[in-house]
C-alpha cells in the first residue's frame, strides 16, 4: 500500500521532466532529393481510326494432289520446309503411265510404217497413170489415123473397129489409173491422221505419266502433310499443303456499320502482336461483297509488305484511319505498375513526386493515351522510378 502511494508521485515527476525537455515534437528525416528526367504533358495528335481484328494469311495457299490414281513411292517435303518454285515433293507409281506411253509410241510406229507403204503405192500408181496416158495417148494417134482411112475406105470397117476398140480400152485403163492414184492419196490422207492421233496419244500419255510427280506451283513453305509413303493417292485427294510465304494479308472482320468508310487502296495500321508493338504499314487490297451472316461482319484484305517470323494463323489488328485527333498521352515507359495499379509519378508544385492512379486506352507506337487521371499541362517522371517514393522530391534533368 505504502509502495503504489510512493510510485504514482514519481511517474507524474518524470512525465513533467519529460514535457520540459523540449519544445519540439520528433520529426521523420527529410527523403533524398532524385534527380530524374521531367516531361510536361502537351496535347498529342493521334490518328483517329476504326480496329479490326483477324488472322494473318498467305496471298497464295496450294493443296496439292494428284491428278492420277496410284501408290505414293516419296514425299520429299516435310511440314515447315521450304521449297522453290518446281521442286519436285512427290512420286507417285508410274508404271500404268509407263505401258501406256509404250502403247501410243507403238501405234505411232505402225501408222508411221502404213505411211511409207502408202507412199510406195503412190509412186507405183503415178507410174501405171504415166503408162496408161501413153497407151491412151498412142491409141488416139491410132484412132484418128484409121478414121481417116476409113473416110478414104483404105482400110476396112473391122479394122477400124478393132483400132476404136483399143483406143476406148487404152482411155479407160487411163482413168482407172488416175482414180487408183486418187483413191491411194486419200489413203495417204488417212494415215497422216492416223500418224497425228498416234502423236497426240504419245503426248497425252506422257502427260499422264507426268501426272505421277508432283511439283511445287512456286516458292513457299509446307504448311501441312496430308499423306504417307505407301498410301493410295487419287485425284482430287490431299498431299501436301504449301503457301507463299513472301507475301501475307490480313483478313480482318469488319462491321457492317464501318464498311461504308474503307475503301480499297486506303492506307491502314496492323499490329501483330507476335512481332512487336510496331505498326505495320499496310493497304486496303480486297472487300469481300458477302457478309458473314452471323458475326454481320465484313472481310477486309490488307496487304502486307515482307516481314520476317510471319506466319499463316497469326493474331493481328488492324486500324483503318478516319481522321486525327488529339489525346493525353505519356510514354509507354512512364507508366508505373504496382500490382493491379497503374498510375504515374507526377511532379507537384512543390516539386515533389506523387503516385497518381490513371486509366489507359489506346496505345500509339511508344505511347499511351490517359483516359482519366491526367491533364494536358501536369509534369510527370520518366525514370529512376526505383529510387522515387511518394513524396520524393524531385530535380529536374
Amino acid at each position: 500500500m505504502h509502495r503504489t502511494k510512493l510510485f504514482i508521485p514519481v511517474v507524474i515527476a518524470l512525465l513533467a521532466l519529460s514535457a520540459c525537455g523540449g519544445s519540439e515534437p520528433t520529426r521523420s528525416p527529410a527523403a533524398p532529393g532524385v534527380s530524374a528526367r521531367v516531361q510536361t504533358l502537351v496535347p498529342t495528335p493521334v490518328m483517329d481510326g476504326y480496329e479490326a481484328v483477324g488472322t494473318i494469311r498467305a496471298k497464295s495457299t496450294s493443296v496439292l494432289s494428284s491428278r492420277v490414281v496410284g501408290q505414293v513411292l516419296s514425299i520429299r517435303a516435310q511440314q515447315g520446309d521450304h521449297i522453290r518454285a518446281g521442286q519436285l515433293l512427290v512420286e507417285i507409281d508410274d508404271r500404268d503411265a509407263a505401258n501406256n506411253i509404250v502403247k501410243a509410241k507403238a501405234g505411232l510406229a505402225e501408222a508411221e510404217n502404213a505411211l511409207l507403204e502408202v507412199e510406195q503405192s503412190i509412186r507405183a500408181g503415178e507410174a501405171a497413170k504415166s503408162a496408161a496416158e501413153a497407151a491412151a495417148s498412142l491409141a488416139e494417134s491410132t484412132y484418128k489415123r484409121y478414121q481417116a482411112l476409113l473416110e478414104r475406105k483404105s482400110v476396112s470397117p473391122q479394122e477400124f473397129e478393132e483400132v476404136e476398140f483399143k483406143y476406148k480400152n487404152a482411155v479407160a485403163e487411163a482413168r482407172r489409173a488416175e482414180e487408183t492414184l486418187r483413191s491411194i492419196a486419200a489413203r495417204k490422207k488417212q494415215v497422216g491422221n492416223k500418224i497425228e492421233q498416234a502423236k497426240a496419244e504419245v503426248e497425252t500419255a506422257q502427260i499422264y505419266a507426268g501426272y505421277s510427280r508432283v511439283t511445287a506451283p512456286y516458292a513457299g513453305i509446307v504448311t501441312a502433310k496430308h499423306l504417307e509413303a505407301g498410301a493410295l493417292s487419287a485425284p482430287g485427294v490431299p498431299i501436301l499443303t504449301v503457301e507463299d510465304n513472301r507475301s501475307y494479308l490480313l483478313e480482318a472482320n469488319v462491321d457492317e456499320a464501318q464498311l461504308a468508310r474503307i475503301r480499297i487502296g486506303n492506307s491502314a495500321q496492323v499490329f501483330i502482336e507476335a512481332l512487336g508493338k510496331d505498326p505495320i504499314a499496310a493497304t486496303v487490297t480486297e472487300i469481300v461483297p458477302a457478309a458473314d451472316p452471323g458475326s454481320r461482319s465484313f472481310v477486309v484484305k490488307l496487304g502486307l509488305p515482307r516481314l520476317e517470323g510471319v506466319r499463316s494463323g497469326m493474331f493481328g489488328r488492324g486500324v483503318f484511319s478516319t481522321g486525327t485527333k488529339e489525346v493525353v498521352s505519356v510514354p509507354e515507359s512512364a507508366v508505373v505498375r504496382k500490382g493491379q495499379l497503374t498510375g504515374v509519378y507526377v511532379v507537384n508544385a512543390q516539386g515533389q513526386a506523387r503516385f497518381r492512379l490513371i486509366k489507359t486506352g489506346k496505345t500509339y507506337v511508344d505511347r499511351v493515351e490517359v483516359l482519366s487521371g491526367l491533364s494536358n499541362g501536369e509534369k510527370i517522371v520518366l525514370d529512376k522510378f526505383a529510387q522515387i517514393q511518394d513524396g520524393t522530391p524531385i530535380t529536374e534533368l
